[in-house]
């Protein structure tokens, strides 16, 4: 008796859709973030809040959905999408990066030199609209040339992927430049803003007490007149400065 459960090829086609679907989404959603984290430095929102937190979670969960029903829909044929046409895939998987990076770009842009008086924030923005460009034309432009330049062992995806590395560091850095704390793994190279909170590590202790008074002994506690001290009982003005006779050098009759 034999058991037939299809052939491998329609599994995987049949599994490819719905990791493909979930990879659209999570693009989408991604530069939804991109996007929404674009408006935070406006403080339409103070940034850490629950509203902001849940806006920008509730949001990128929105655009994930839908960018997966979109593609599910263009895949199966169904809700008025068809495979031999899709528009609204094109829609959601490339012009929507393109427009969140755009705003992104000039939303950053305008922040800079509005508040900020260091303009080095602008060339790490730069840096990293170029990366995300170049990214776009290799894929799109010169994948099949590079792919038939070295006989299919990479093309342009390759590539387009390191260029997007690339401006996501770009990101992280200008989000780095612009922000006071510094992070362990910072890539700039502010100093440091930690402070100290173990006294036995704060600048002001009692090691530069002057030695005319005690750190330790009660207050207004003296030794023959002089305040105490952490040696002998008496400061060391005292007893080196030849005060109540005990001076040095020692006067006529110490020790007698």
């Amino acid at each position: 008796m034999g058991f037939k459960f299809g052939s491998f090829d329609d599994i995987c086609a049949t599994a490819s859709l719905w990791f493909a679907a979930i990879y659209a989404g999570l693009v989408t959603a991604t530069y939804a973030c991109l996007l929404i984290n674009g408006f935070v430095g406006f403080q339409f929102a103070e940034d850490g809040t629950p509203m902001s937190l849940w806006g920008l979670r509730v949001a990128c969960l929105v655009f994930f959905a839908l960018s997966f029903f979109v593609s599910i829909a263009t895949f199966k044929g169904f809700a008025g999408f068809d495979y031999s046409k899709p528009i609204g895939l094109y829609i959601v998987y490339l012009l929507w990066p393109i427009l969140c990076v755009l705003v992104y770009v000039v939303l950053q842009l305008i922040l800079v030199v509005r508040t900020l008086d260091d303009r080095w924030p602008i060339g790490d923005i730069l840096f990293g609209a170029s990366f995300f460009a170049v990214a776009q034309i290799l894929l799109f432009a010169f994948s099949v040339t590079i792919c038939d330049a070295v006989q299919h062992y990479i093309d342009g995806l390759f590539f387009y992927t390191l260029c997007m590395l690339l401006a996501v560091m770009m990101v992280y850095k200008y989000w780095d430049s612009i922000t006071k704390e510094d992070l362990e793994f910072s890539v700039g190279s502010k100093q440091s803003v930690w402070e100290i909170k173990d006294p036995l590590l704060a600048p002001e202790n009692d090691y530069g007490l002057d030695d005319s008074k005690s750190a330790y002994g009660p207050p207004g506690s003296t030794y023959q007149g002089h305040p105490a001290s952490l040696v002998g009982g008496v400061s060391g003005q005292a007893y080196y400065g030849g005060g109540g006779g005990h001076g040095y050098p020692p006067h006529q009759g110490y020790g007698h």
